[in-house]
């Protein structure tokens, strides 16, 4: 989890608790301010998901890579030695 997730999360929730207590009393523009600072978070939150997916990848990608340099080091020797 990555910083751009929990700031988002963060934001998420306190965008939440301040859009309802603007709803509890009566104050429009404390819901509208609660929802927008919502939505940010969610896309803030959202985006650290896209950035931890591309990271991931990235290291599955790698690691591939890695696993089959070793194969084909083994291929050779195997060659070698027959």
């Amino acid at each position: 989890m990555n910083k751009d997730r929990v700031e988002g999360k963060v934001k998420d929730v306190a965008g939440r608790a301040e859009r309802q207590v603007g709803e509890w009393t009566g104050d429009t523009e404390a819901q509208v301010k609660g929802a927008a600072k919502q939505a940010e978070g969610k896309v803030q939150n959202a985006w650290g998901k896209a950035k931890d997916a591309v990271k991931k990848s990235d290291e599955n990608a790698k690691d591939q890579n890695e696993k089959a340099e070793v194969e084909d080091e083994e291929s050779i020797r195997n060659r070698r030695a027959s």
